[in-house]
């Protein structure tokens, strides 16, 4: 299923968000298992989340851009297609909406190890 969820949002706008994914995960685990988390690392997971949040939307909008178009090529189209489009459009910036998610969670928590 999950696999499935990749190809229909758009491999070229979901394959980086799971790779981003993975390096946000392995930042936090790095971040867990050093005693002394450096605000590098902190400052990283921020700048990537936002980079996946942003290029989440940025897929929705280049969907929804080409679905209008074919929209507009065929001329009438039901409304269960439409709706049926803007479901999949969605899958992209809900993947970087997690992605951002999951990175601010472990912001919070690396931030909360940290010793004053």
């Amino acid at each position: 299923m999950f696999l499935s969820l990749l190809n229909d949002g758009g491999p070229v706008f979901m394959y980086p968000l799971l790779v981003i994914l993975i390096i946000v995960i392995i930042l936090i685990v790095k971040g867990f298992l050093k005693k002394e988390t450096s605000t590098k690392t902190i400052k990283l997971i921020s700048s990537i989340t936002l980079f996946a949040l942003v290029w989440g939307f940025l897929g929705h909008i280049v969907g929804m851009i080409g679905a209008f178009d074919a929209i507009e090529a065929v001329g009438e189209i039901s409304t269960g297609v439409m709706a049926a489009g803007i479901k999949i459009s969605l899958i992209v910036p809900v993947f970087g909406s997690f992605i951002f998610l999951v990175g601010r969670l472990g912001i919070i928590i690396l931030v909360w190890m940290q010793k004053d």
